[in-house]
């Protein structure tokens, strides 16, 4: 893709709400995200930020509201919108008995990838120390290496929006590191990137904006060095109480 315009809405969520029978796991959430920039959605389990994520990724509709990708709207143009999208899962999303690399060929293949995608997987598995498992199937990976292959799968085809649902989840510090440097990267080619996360010190660090949810409702947007140190610390415990 080519490059985003510095200030372009690449995700535009307006009075989000997504209901599952009685139960209203999201309850009108508001979201712009830009190009070259990355907004951390930041809250307790159950807060609503899986879910949000699985929206945005076309994996769940909304139950109402308006929600733009790529300029695409997820329920009239579905496919539009998937195909600008990389998506990391909380959970699953990885088949046991495939490796790797037949994981890496699978999604060249489902996006249409160009010829010459190999040394940029073959980079991405070197940089999340999953090169010497390259060729192991997935069933006995740790959930930590679960989660770092899940980051791979989704900035191998340099989405023009990323979305990083709990990605630091059991994740050791080089993996950590490595997550940020692809947040780096997608940012610096004008991507937009979402990364849901309830660690807070990694929010501020990975992204310039949070947005804090609770009980499946925002309850505050603003900027990372804000949230930061002590009086950032206080300032989200008593958005969560």
């Amino acid at each position: 893709m080519g490059e985003g315009e510095p200030d372009r809405a690449l995700v535009e969520v307006r009075d989000l709400h997504v209901r599952f029978g009685e139960v209203e796991a999201v309850g009108g959430v508001h979201l712009t995200a830009y190009a070259g920039r990355a907004t951390a959605l930041l809250g307790r389990n159950g807060a609503g930020k899986s879910t949000t994520m699985r929206v945005l990724a076309g994996v769940v509709p909304p139950t109402s509201g308006s929600v733009l990708v790529a300029g695409h709207d997820v329920r009239r143009h579905p496919m539009a919108a998937k195909r600008a999208v990389g998506y990391c899962p909380d959970v699953g999303g990885l088949v046991p008995r495939a490796t790797p690399w037949e994981h890496l060929q699978l999604a060249a293949r489902l996006r249409r990838l160009p010829t010459g995608w190999e040394p940029r997987a073959r980079d991405l598995l070197e940089r999340f120390e999953l090169g010497d498992v390259a060729h192991r199937v997935t069933a006995g990976f740790s959930h930590g290496m679960g989660r770092r292959l899940s980051v791979v799968l989704a900035a191998l085809h340099e989405p023009q929006v990323l979305l990083l649902d709990e990605p630091f989840d059991g994740v050791d510090p080089l993996g950590v590191e490595a997550t940020l440097e692809v947040v780096a990267d997608a940012r610096s080619r004008g991507a937009a990137v979402l990364v849901s996360t309830h660690l807070r010190e990694l929010a501020i660090e990975a992204c310039s904006t949070v947005s804090v949810l609770r009980g499946g409702a925002q309850v505050a947007e603003m900027s990372a060095l804000d949230m930061a140190g002590e009086e950032g610390a206080r300032a989200y415990r008593s958005l969560l109480d």
